[in-house]
């Protein structure tokens, strides 16, 4: 029958064999010949990820020839004519198959000829393992992983399917490590992701990201449902798992978001639900916090908004660009330094702030590279400033996603090599939220930093009820107090205790303070007589272009001073 047309029965029985080969195929693909015909049916994977014909082949062994690396052909094509001659029963072999960018992946392949009653081969069947792609498999909890979630969550937006994502995450686990040791901290992650597999069966898929975070997505379910899911979750572990003998209580944080706008990328979605599970760790006390994906007075969603921003980097930075606001001396009201702060726009959305998008973009992979750009832009337009004023010092701001880098320190000495710029006139400016780092990594960080020259600030202090500890902990130039603490200072003496208090403890730790928020007379006046180092605010200037400021500077360092 060979060359024959394969008749509806006989494709059947292949289809049926091929679904029972595909259970238990962990994670290979499977390939499945109806010997007779020549005909097979291969993965619908290995189809997509080599650009072959059709799930359903003709001749597959011939097509899947032309992939394979012209020094492994001859002994593919030995195995193949073994296995359909009847000299050979089985196949063991690994060659290099090509990819349709041209590139080739290592792939085994393993298969068995499986005859009739009377000893006629009828199918030949087996899998192939490509090694350059990642398992998808969780060992750990059985659940699907990281890659995954993302292969996963790519389709619903190749295929525009509206979905609703929802990340949820075991609070201090690494304490829990530290006190019951790694076993128990597994064992919890396994209990919670069968506990999660079983109250999402048929809601959607489950997921174990990274860390102590899992994930689902559902196609079905309502925004409610899942937020009900995840109170009957943290109601289960508030009451306590038993663990070898320990009864451990457990807390959760979770974010979640609508995927109904498919402009987007994955990673765009996934720094949008990050953001939302960070605000439920940090502001939220573990809170479900659902990512709106909606701009008040806009046509376009948030969503896509971000996207566009995010897509930035990768062009050059395209709309990306600094502004900087003065910093004066608090006494004599002459320039000596400014902040770079970054700005967005585009013909559609205007100039966007940094708060609309830096918070949800932190945890993204480009956002580091985003990073770099601005360093090495603002030292390039503080290099033309120090020209003018000397002792000039500009600063920077830092996320933690930069600092948890362990190459972050040699980025910072690579672009003060690059520009040419001295490292004592550099000064990085680091957030309350630096906290959720690692303290000996942030300490070592600052440490090195400091002994090359740099000085390090510690910004919008006392927003967060951890600013003091920071200040005890690590060793800083200068605290910036935020602006929320001197604008009623002209007539509540609360706040200038509070801010004789700040300087007072600056001057404990051989700390600088600066002011932010200064915006009348009133407050500049005030502020002095709490030996203040520093000021900065929209009395003096609002953020303005490096050219606007070097225009200024060339007039000297009290262009910006409001002395009568």
């Amino acid at each position: 029958m060979d060359g024959q047309k394969i008749t509806e029965e006989a494709k059947k029985k292949l289809d049926s064999l091929f679904e029972a080969f595909s259970i238990v195929s962990e994670e290979t693909h499977v390939y499945l010949c109806d010997m007779r015909y020549d005909y097979s049916r291969w993965s619908k994977g290995l189809v997509e990820s080599f650009n072959l014909p059709s799930e359903y082949m003709y001749g597959a062994g011939a097509i899947w020839e032309e992939h394979i690396h012209p020094e492994d052909k001859a002994a593919y094509s030995k195995g193949i004519e073994a296995i359909f001659s009847g000299g050979q029963s089985d196949h063991d072999m690994q060659y290099r198959a090509r990819r349709p960018d041209g590139e080739y992946d290592v792939c085994t392949c393993r298969g068995l000829v499986i005859k009739d009653e009377n000893g006629n081969p009828v199918y030949f069947g087996g899998s192939i393992r490509n090694h350059s792609q990642k398992s998808q498999i969780d060992h750990l909890t059985g659940l699907r992983n990281q890659y995954g979630f993302f292969a996963d969550l790519q389709s619903y937006i190749r295929n525009k399917t509206p979905i609703r994502i929802g990340m949820a995450g075991i609070a201090k686990l690494t304490e829990i490590n530290e006190v019951y040791g790694y076993h128990v901290g597994n064992e919890i992650l396994q209990h919670f992701g069968r506990y999660l597999m079983d109250h999402v069966v048929n809601r959607g898929g489950t997921y174990r990201l990274d860390g102590s975070c899992f994930a689902i997505m559902s196609a079905t379910q309502s925004e409610q449902k899942l937020i009900d899911v995840y109170e009957e979750l943290r109601a289960h572990f508030r009451r306590g798992i038993k663990v070898e003998g320990a009864d451990i209580i457990l807390e959760l944080n979770a974010g979640m978001i609508t995927l109904d706008d498919f402009n987007v990328d994955d990673q765009t979605v996934y720094s949008c639900l990050n953001f939302a599970y960070e605000e439920s760790k940090i502001k939220r006390h573990g809170d479900l916090v659902v990512f709106r994906n909606e701009l008040k007075g806009e046509s376009r969603k948030e969503l896509e908004r971000l996207h566009i921003i995010r897509a930035s980097i990768a062009q050059e930075y395209k709309g990306f660009y600094l502004v900087y606001q003065p910093v004066v001396d608090a006494a004599t009201e002459e320039l000596i330094g400014a902040e770079a702060l970054l700005r967005w726009k585009d013909d559609e959305y205007g100039v966007v702030p940094p708060d609309s998008f830096i918070p949800f973009l932190e945890n993204d992979p480009l956002f580091p590279e985003l990073g770099e750009w601005i360093l090495e832009s603002a030292l390039k337009d503080a290099k033309k400033l120090s020209d003018l004023i000397p002792g000039f010092v500009i600063n920077v701001n830092l996320s933690y996603a930069q600092l948890e880098r362990p190459d972050f320190t040699d980025l910072v000495w690579d672009a003060i090599r690059k520009t040419g710029y001295s490292s004592d006139k550099l000064c990085l400016e680091i957030t309350e939220r630096c906290r959720l780092l690692d303290l000996e990594l942030l300490r070592n960080v600052i440490v090195s930093l400091r002994a090359g020259g740099v000085h390090i600030a510690l910004d919008d202090f006392g927003t967060g009820f951890s600013s003091v500890g920071l200040v005890k902990n690590l060793p800083f130039d200068t605290i910036k107090i935020d602006r929320s603490f001197v604008q009623r200072i002209e007539e509540d003496e609360r706040e200038r205790k509070l801010l004789n208090n700040f300087t007072n403890m600056a001057g404990i730790f051989g700390a600088d303070v600066c002011v932010e928020g200064i915006e009348t007379t009133g407050m500049r006046d005030i502020i002095r007589d709490y030996g203040v180092h520093s000021s900065q605010g929209y009395y003096y200037s609002k953020p303005i272009s490096i050219e606007e400021l070097l225009e200024k500077a060339a007039g000297g360092a009290d262009c910006f001073s409001k002395k009568a």
